[in-house]
């Protein structure tokens, strides 16, 4: 009898059906250090201890992608083990910074089951849940994932989509207890522009690029425990590359939109994201970014901006082709709310 685990396949799941995920993680300090050697990442709040401070946290926290990458990694090996890709994301919330020393862990339930007309693969919608070592919720989102069938022969279960929000309400973010931006310092910051600077329909090229590069994903992967096969076994393309982890194009864009959004402080919601394109080594990523919608909160001197976060190995501000898909140069979709200094 075999003792290793091939994952779980398009017909091993059932709407309802809720797993919890193996080997929580505890967070340090060289996480902080680690994510930011893979990416350019120099939002002051993730950056010093005293710059958080004084912005009301007892320290700074984490990146809030870390914790995105963390809990998502967990997922990993009862979800998308055996996924053909990953397709999208909705109703995501950060409900609580991570700082170092917490422990992270996370369980999925399955929400919906649809099987792709090929009979080959299906998608599987699931709500995963990332919580500390106190039991308190820390970040959970929807992501809907295609996933092969062990057996194209297998009977179909039946099709359950789930009606996902188009956008988290701006009264339902989450702004950390005790933040306040009336002392946020937009020299050490490192930008001047404020909520107040920015209009819906305002667009933002980030200018910079970085060139994807095979070992920084690697890296990447194995940091997140990321153990999907397309991200590491070449042999399961037709084409032998491998499949850059869509995270990583993901903070590598969040990262660069630091060149015009640099007070844009912590992700608080996800909204909707999709991976547009396969990305690979070799590629050069580049961001740009929409404005999408202000609102005000509940906390001193803190405002949310909804961004649109496009990576693209193409030219800014084309996203769609005329017959209304994504241009074959996109990479990421990405629809979230961040706080900023009013």
């Amino acid at each position: 009898m075999s003792k290793t685990n091939p994952g779980r396949f398009f017909e091993d799941y059932r709407v309802g059906q809720v797993i919890d995920h193996a080997v929580p993680r505890t967070i340090s300090g060289g996480e902080r250090a680690l994510y930011h050697a893979l990416y350019p990442a120099r939002g002051a709040l993730h950056s010093s201890d005293e710059f958080a401070r004084a912005c009301g946290l007892p320290a700074s926290p984490v990146d809030d992608l870390v914790t995105f990458h963390v809990v998502f990694g967990k997922s990993v090996p009862d979800i998308s083990l055996n996924a053909v890709a990953n397709l999208g994301y909705a109703e995501g919330r950060f409900h609580a910074p991570v700082y170092p020393g917490d422990t992270l862990a996370s369980s999925s339930e399955v929400i919906g089951l649809k099987q792709n007309s090929n009979g080959r693969s299906g998608v599987v919608w699931v709500r995963t849940r990332g919580v500390n070592q106190r039991g308190a919720l820390v970040l959970d989102y929807v992501r809907w994932v295609m996933v092969r069938k062990r057996d194209s022969g297998a009977p179909a279960p039946a099709t359950v989509v789930p009606d996902l929000a188009p956008a988290v309400a701006a009264g339902d973010l989450v702004v950390p207890g005790g933040l306040d931006f009336t002392r946020h310092d937009v020299a050490l910051s490192g930008e001047s522009h404020r909520w107040s600077d920015y209009a819906v329909g305002e667009m933002i090229d980030h200018v910079d690029g970085v060139t994807i590069e095979e070992a920084e994903h690697m890296l990447a992967t194995r940091l997140w425990q990321n153990t999907a096969k397309v991200h590491f076994d070449a042999s399961l393309r037709e084409d032998g590359r491998r499949l850059i982890y869509g995270g990583h194009v993901l903070s590598m864009a969040r990262a660069l939109s630091f060149n015009g959004l640099a007070n844009a402080q912590m992700i608080v919601a996800i909204n909707g994201g999709a991976h547009a394109n396969p990305c690979f080594a070799g590629d050069t990523v580049r961001a740009w970014s929409e404005v999408l919608d202000r609102a005000e909160t509940g906390a001193p001197g803190v405002g949310a901006l909804r961004l649109r976060l496009v990576a693209t190995r193409g030219a800014p501000f084309v996203l769609k082709t005329p017959e209304g898909r994504y241009d074959p140069d996109v990479l990421l979709d990405l629809d979230y709310w961040a706080l900023m200094p009013l």
